[in-house]
């Protein structure tokens, strides 16, 4: 099942992307690498105000060590493709949000190994579990799809919003179906309650990451769909990056001499 859920969302990122890359335009993105104002205050929004967000909320709800790592490790990852989708939804401006999302996810291959250096001292296996090639992976996921759905966007527009619908409409019933497949897996994850802490760690991450965002971009006197666009890319992580970090640095043979952090109860899988 893990496999299916894993092969059903690799097509739906690559047609997903497809379906952006339609609404971006060559002269646009051009315009946003020459002038890089608005990416810069995304970038400097994602690896300044997230790490510190993460640490000040893992310090301030006293969370136990191997859980406030786990906080952190999520606030140092780059933006992800969820960004360029909340940023399509709210009529953003879909080409800086690509940029952005590249740019960051770029970054990550230096950034992350210094924010987790910076604010996880005493986990020296968390500088070896880097995913650098997961990271290559999520950008060329990124960049060839969207380059795709650019070309097609430059040479046959009047398709590209015809595509532009069908994807994000396969992309929406796609995710109805896998969240239907999870419902009924019962083997092969491990199930976790969370405690309300962790609940509250998880809604006000990503409200101050859009609040911060949007501010800060809003000093800078960007228009209101940059601003937009800035504040979702700050407030998304990408999590399925921030999990493959934990797998490598905790390995499942480590797990068992792991005591389970407070707030985290694990159901066994059988």
């Amino acid at each position: 099942m893990d496999k299916v859920v894993n092969i059903l969302m690799i097509i739906i990122l690559l047609i997903t992307m497809v379906s952006l890359g339609c609404t971006m335009e060559v002269s646009k993105i051009k315009n946003h690498i020459l002038k890089p104002k608005g990416v810069a205050i995304a970038v400097l929004s994602q690896y300044g105000i997230m790490p510190l967000t993460a640490f000040s909320l893992a310090k301030g709800f006293q969370l136990p060590e191997m859980t406030a790592v786990v906080i952190l490790i999520c606030g140092c990852c780059p933006g992800g493709a969820l960004s360029n989708i909340l940023a399509l939804a709210l009529q953003g401006d879909m080409n800086l949000s690509i940029v952005m999302t590249t740019c960051s996810t770029l970054l990550a291959l230096g950034m992350m190994p210094l924010l987790l250096f910076l604010y996880c001292q005493g986990f020296s296996n968390l500088q070896s579990a880097i995913p650098y090639v997961d990271i290559i992976v999520s950008l060329v996921m990124i960049l060839l799809p969207c380059g795709a759905g650019v070309i097609l966007n430059h040479y046959r527009p009047q398709y590209s919003k015809m595509v532009t619908k069908a994807g994000l409409t396969i992309m929406m019933l796609s995710i109805i179906v896998i969240g239907a497949l999870a419902s009924f897996e019962i083997g092969g994850s491990i199930l976790t309650v969370l405690s309300p802490p962790l609940m509250a760690i998880g809604a006000l991450m990503p409200f101050i990451g859009y609040a911060f965002g949007y501010i800060i971009s809003s000093l800078f006197r960007l228009n209101q769909s940059e601003r937009r666009t800035v504040a979702m890319e700050t407030g998304c992580q990408n999590i399925q990056l921030c999990a493959t970090i934990l797998k490598i640095a905790f390995p499942r043979s480590d797990r068992a001499h792991v005591p389970v952090p407070h707030g985290l109860r694990v159901l066994p899988a059988d």
